[in-house]
């Protein structure tokens, strides 16, 4: 018999796709194969990296007036952050640029770590340096990862994530910004046991990348990434480990760190005496963040971090807590995103929203009150406008100002506003029908929205089923306007008999 032909990389491509998709499902996905000139995506992403270089050339004082225009509040972190991050990349593009002046050896990059609250704006303001710089940003939670990666989340994802966000581009990955938030968390409390042993774990291996490390661009128990490599092997006969460089990598690093001001304090042998209320006033919040800001990396230490993993980050940064006034100033801003981003939610039903000063202020002192910085001001909006999100685009309004009445009460004005509404359209039908001009009470719009609330309708339909007979009997009595008062909502049939026989007895 003769012998077969070998199978092309296609087709086995093809039947262990098949084979996998019927065992684990969708879990599992073959990369496609190279195209019809021998080039996979791989190799054109290598060309185009190669072609890829971060052109900084932006300076501390534009970042910094860049940064203010966004952030509230914090302008020694903006301005310790726009020059340490600005020098990082212009040193970079010296080092690595033709006819540098070339890298010094053991150098230790600008590495960042920032102590605040949650809610103060850590994460908004890495991402807004990211997006100016121009270079890929991944953000993660240090809570997920472990020392070893069967446990959680390996470290090194970190690292790929960034080249997922570049596109594939390596090169551009190499220049990117990891930020990785709660930190605190990955503390050691001294013991030898427990999860310290995975804090102090991660910690360590945390370190190698904020050094210099190679991470290999496809994990080696990744069935996927080995079934590419097996197919590359069958074509080229080799198989090349793209890597990942994490010298110029920036790492961003925060945390709430809470304690830390008690371990500042014997330091400083400054320990406050005796019992302490858990209701501390504003001047103690503001007292410890003062006492936060004289951190020194023996503190850090103490609260259970590695001495060399302290080294690796030289600029350390405190924020400030936000108050009423900060949170005001975030939504007044004309660049807040959290009211740009409520507008546009209304504008996607074609209705236009605008905010009163007053309204701006309620929601900042709402906010201030869930304790979450800038975090509850998007909780507050969401409560003060959920009931007008859902309802307005049902109804014929394409306009409407939150008043600081609506931000104090939502439900009662929001039911004032439809009956406004309704009210305009009621009388426009009626007038363009006959000629009549319609007005209501107050009393008689409340009774009306009570009505259409208990009985599940919108106020023009309850208008409509109390005013059924009214057209034709104005009309008969050749009214030009008519009223529509608390005894026309409670009877309306015994209402309309009374003003046509009082109508007929002024005749007679």
């Amino acid at each position: 018999m003769a012998d077969k032909k070998p199978p092309n990389p296609f087709e086995i491509q093809k039947e262990v796709s098949e084979y996998l998709k019927e065992k684990y499902g969708d879990q599992i996905v073959i990369p496609p194969q190279p195209d019809a000139a021998g080039e996979d995506s791989g190799e054109k992403a290598e060309k185009k990296e190669e072609q890829l270089f971060v052109n900084f050339d932006l300076k501390p004082e534009e970042l910094e007036s860049y940064l203010r225009k966004y952030v509230v509040n914090q302008d020694n972190t903006i301005e310790v952050l726009a020059t340490k991050i600005c020098t990082h990349f212009n040193r970079m593009k010296l080092e690595m640029s033709p006819g540098g002046v070339g890298e010094l050896v053991g150098n230790i990059k600008n590495n960042v770590l920032l102590i605040g609250p949650t809610g103060v704006g850590k994460t908004y303001l890495i991402k807004l340096i990211a997006q100016k710089i121009g270079v890929p940003f991944v953000k993660g939670d240090a809570t997920k990862f472990s020392e070893t990666g069967y446990v959680g989340g390996d470290v090194d994802d970190l690292v790929r994530d960034l080249v997922r966000d570049a596109d594939g581009n390596i090169k551009l990955a190499e220049c990117g910004i990891i930020y990785l938030d709660e930190i605190d968390k990955i503390a050691s409390s001294g013991t030898q046991h427990g999860p310290d042993v995975s804090r102090t774990g991660v910690q360590r291996t945390l370190l190698k990348l904020m050094e210099e490390s190679e991470v290999d661009l496809k994990t080696p128990h990744d069935l996927a990434s080995q079934m590419e490599a097996a197919m590359e092997a069958q074509r080229t006969g080799k198989v090349k480990r793209k890597k990942v460089n994490t010298k110029n990598i920036l790492f961003v690093v925060s945390g709430a760190f809470t304690g830390l001001d008690d371990i500042i304090r014997r330091r400083l042998n400054k320990q406050p005496m005796g019992f302490k209320s858990s209701d501390s006033d504003v001047s103690d919040i503001k007292h410890n963040q003062e006492i936060v800001k004289l951190v020194r990396s023996e503190d850090l230490i103490k609260y259970g971090f590695e001495s060399e993993f302290v080294g690796r980050l030289p600029v350390n940064v405190v924020l400030n807590d936000l108050s009423v006034d900060d949170l005001y100033q975030i939504i007044r801003n004309d660049n807040s995103t959290i009211v740009q981003g409520k507008k546009r939610d209304f504008l996607a039903y074609g209705i236009e929203i605008d905010f009163e000063d007053n309204a701006l202020r309620t929601i900042a002192e709402k906010a201030y009150d869930e304790k979450t910085g800038a975090r509850g001001l998007v909780s507050i909006f969401e409560k003060v406008l959920i009931k007008f999100e859902k309802k307005l685009p049902s109804t014929e309004i394409k306009k409407f100002i939150v008043t600081e009445e609506m931000a104090e009460n939502p439900i009662g004005e929001l039911n004032k506003l439809i009956a406004q509404s309704s009210i305009k359209s009621v009388q426009k039908k009626l007038l363009g029908r006959t000629g009549i001009v319609l007005t209501f009470t107050t009393k008689a719009i409340k009774m009306i929205n009570e009505r259409a609330e208990k009985e599940g309708k919108d106020f023009e339909t309850i208008c409509d089923e109390i005013l059924q007979d009214y057209e034709y009997g104005l009309q008969l009595l050749k009214k030009s306007e008519f009223k529509v008062d608390s005894k026309v909502v409670e009877n309306p049939k015994e209402r309309l008999e009374e003003i046509i026989k009082g109508a007929y007895d002024k005749k007679k």
